[in-house]
């Protein structure tokens, strides 16, 4: 693609995320939203393949679906009240219909379907964009809409996700797969961070985004594109290997490492406010995720390939790391000492 090309649609990208981050008017959001999908469509397409056009026109049609339904439910809404604002969104049936459409837009469950198999559809770079930053424009939204947003449905999609995400990962071989459905699993914990305190959910966004930053970065270095490739990655490179591992467990919430963070602040405000059975839920639902986390782990470091002399070629290149993977790999997995700092400034 042309570098000129290329910087236009990051630009866009970039500017349609601030653009409805920063919006307090239903309309400008929506437009950032469109603008957002539209400029996201010929990165999915830079490279020509059967696999990615139909993940491509997948992506089109749900965020297209999203997106029209977020602007039917501020129509309802000004109908109802009179106004176009984003944080007066005071009718009930807009403010949930609104809520649902978000809710496609995140791949959160029961409508998540499309993103596992979306994913599997990109190259890792592309993959590791649309869990990351495409995730910040509709949590702008629910974070706006954060005082008229139904506590109960949030709190039963947020448990609802965590356990589709942790339970449906487990028979998946394919990596993109499987963080897929950590991605469905973490939004969970999100939303239910997001029903409690808007600060511990900005906590929680940003030590998902920082650990799954680091697990996209290290699978395309080493092109981990399924669980076999695992086994072979101690051959190509054991610092990243060692890494790898360390960031998983991250990725689960095993203390003494950043993951346990978030999931740690959630189960305090669950218990302060006295809702046990939910916290309770939330930490059963989390053990199916251990369990496949693990799983990866284990093929990544327990296990050697049978010979090192007749492999492939490709596994004796020299792996190239960049700086800003260290400083990723440190922050996904040494930040829980800054906790407090961290949380009493998000």
């Amino acid at each position: 693609m042309n570098p000129l090309i290329w910087a236009l649609l990051l630009t866009s990208l970039t500017t349609s995320t601030m653009i409805t981050s920063m919006s307090n008017h239903w309309l400008l959001a929506w437009l950032g939203l469109e603008l957002n999908t539209i400029s996201m469509l010929p990165i999915m397409m830079k490279h020509s393949h059967p696999r990615m056009t139909e993940a491509t026109t997948k992506y089109f049609i749900i965020q297209a679906t999203a997106a029209a339904s977020i602007l039917f439910a501020s129509t309802l809404n000004a109908w109802q009240t009179g106004q176009w604002t984003i944080t007066n969104s005071t009718s009930t049936t807009a403010t949930i219909l609104a809520t649902t459409a978000i809710m496609l837009k995140l791949g959160m469950a029961p409508v998540h379907l499309w993103y596992p198999e979306i994913l599997q559809g990109m190259p890792m770079h592309t993959a590791m964009i649309i869990s990351t930053w495409q995730k910040l424009a509709p949590l702008a939204l629910l974070y706006m809409m954060h005082d008229n947003l139904p506590t109960t449905l949030i709190m039963t999609l947020g448990l609802l996700s965590a356990l589709m995400g942790g339970l449906t990962g487990l028979n998946q071989t394919q990596t993109r797969k499987i963080m897929a459905f950590s991605s469905i699993a973490h939004m969970g914990w999100l939303l239910t961070a997001l029903s409690t305190n808007q600060s511990l959910a900005t906590l929680n966004m940003a030590t998902y985004i920082i650990t799954t930053l680091t697990m996209f970065t290290i699978m395309a270095t080493m092109s981990m594109k399924t669980m076999h490739d695992t086994g072979s990655a101690w051959t190509m490179s054991p610092m990243l290997s060692t890494a790898m591992m360390i960031t998983l467990m991250s990725l689960v919430g095993l203390p003494p490492l950043t993951g346990f963070m978030p999931k740690w602040l959630v189960i305090k405000e669950l218990s302060a406010m006295n809702l046990m059975p939910m916290s309770l839920a939330l930490l059963l639902a989390s053990l199916p995720s251990l369990l496949f986390y693990t799983r990866l782990a284990y093929l990544t470091m327990l296990t050697s390939p049978p010979t090192t002399t007749n492999m492939k070629l490709t596994w004796r290149f020299t792996t190239h790391t960049t700086p800003r993977t260290t400083t990723a790999i440190m922050m996904a997995c040494l930040l829980l000492p800054l906790a407090a700092a961290l949380y009493n400034n998000t």
